[in-house]
């Protein structure tokens, strides 16, 4: 069906069209193909997209849609348009698909990717720790600080050159690898491991390692950095023993020290902690079976209760429009 499409929208073009005003059609594909790529390019960059990322995006996005061909037809066919302009509008957009895959090529011949020099950094092979880090950044710092001071023996992973070379400035040997990639996995001792600790910060590698280690290592004990609740919900889904929402536990030791410096006092403290606690899980279980937006009422919010208005009395008695009517409130006043 695909080849039939595109088979279809080779044959709408009109090469006649093309050659008669090839100045024009050229002008507006540039021009059609460059706004549309700044817009893309700047949306994804609002989002929190990477420069290299955005630029991907905008490239790959920058040509005609196939419901051009529809909404031109369409208003060929009521007269807004006449079918010379039909014919050219037509033709920018399937040329703009045309030139996509030479604007793909042109970006990765232009910008390559950036290479990571592995200059004084071990790969991840054969290791042999009783525990597994994948990601060392400042939470796998800190959570690995109780295992190493129990003396256990903790093998560590992270894609990022730069924090493999500043850790090793602080007493710590971390290996290079992709948790995301099951080679990386079982080379970095995943299935040999008692425990896998997923640190990484990025939500949908999480995910993706958690996934990959319940299928291959179903019986290793899986805990994960949880970068929201929604992570939190696609973490439990994907297997894993343990999940913490990264801002959660520091979050409620902040609430709680807030309270203390207000003249709470401690007991009372832990007991609102606590419930806030019960309120979580309950939430959090709810949602697991419902959804995301559900277990809103276990939420504590800062708006009262509504109070509703009373009931405004009509200034004058309704009456019937016809005689119908008339029998019929004689009815319900009657029963009343």
């Amino acid at each position: 069906l695909l080849g039939l499409f595109f088979l279809a929208v080779g044959m709408s073009l009109d090469l006649g069209v093309v050659a008669q005003n090839w100045r024009l059609v050229a002008i507006y594909v540039v021009a059609y193909m460059v706004m549309k790529a700044i817009g893309i390019y700047a949306v994804a960059r609002i989002l929190k997209s990477g420069h290299r990322e955005a630029l991907e995006r905008a490239v790959f996005m920058a040509q005609g849609g196939e419901f051009a061909f529809v909404l031109y037809s369409s208003a060929a066919a009521v007269g807004i348009i006449d079918g010379q302009a039909n014919a050219t509008l037509t033709a920018i957009v399937i040329i703009s698909m045309v030139l996509t895959p030479l604007a793909i090529i042109a970006l990765r011949y232009l910008t390559p990717r950036d290479e990571q020099s592995l200059d004084g950094v071990d790969i991840a092979e054969g290791l042999t720790g009783s525990v597994l880090i994948i990601g060392f950044g400042r939470f796998g710092q800190i959570a690995s600080q109780p295992l190493l001071l129990r003396g256990l023996d903790v093998s560590i992973i992270d894609n990022e050159v730069e924090m493999i070379q500043a850790a090793a400035d602080f007493g710590f040997k971390v290996y290079y690898g992709d948790g995301t990639r099951l080679d990386i996995l079982h080379a970095a001792g995943a299935g040999r491991a008692r425990a896998v600790l997923i640190c990484v910060d990025k939500p949908d590698a999480a995910v993706r390692i958690a996934q990959l280690i319940k299928a291959e290592f179903p019986l290793v004990t899986i805990l994960a950095r949880a970068f929201d609740r929604g992570t939190a919900l696609q973490l439990i889904r994907a297997g894993v023993d343990y999940q913490l929402r990264e801002t959660f536990e520091s979050a409620l030791v902040f609430g709680g020290s807030a309270l203390e410096a207000l003249g709470v006092d401690p007991e009372e403290v832990a007991e609102v902690i606590e419930d806030v606690r019960r309120r979580d899980t309950a939430r959090f279980e709810t949602q697991l079976a419902e959804g995301i937006r559900a277990g809103q009422r276990f939420l504590k919010g800062n708006i009262g209760t509504p109070i509703p208005t009373p009931l405004t009395q009509p200034r004058r008695a309704g009456r019937a429009l016809n005689q119908e009517t008339a029998v019929v409130l004689n009815q319900a006043e009657t029963k009343n």
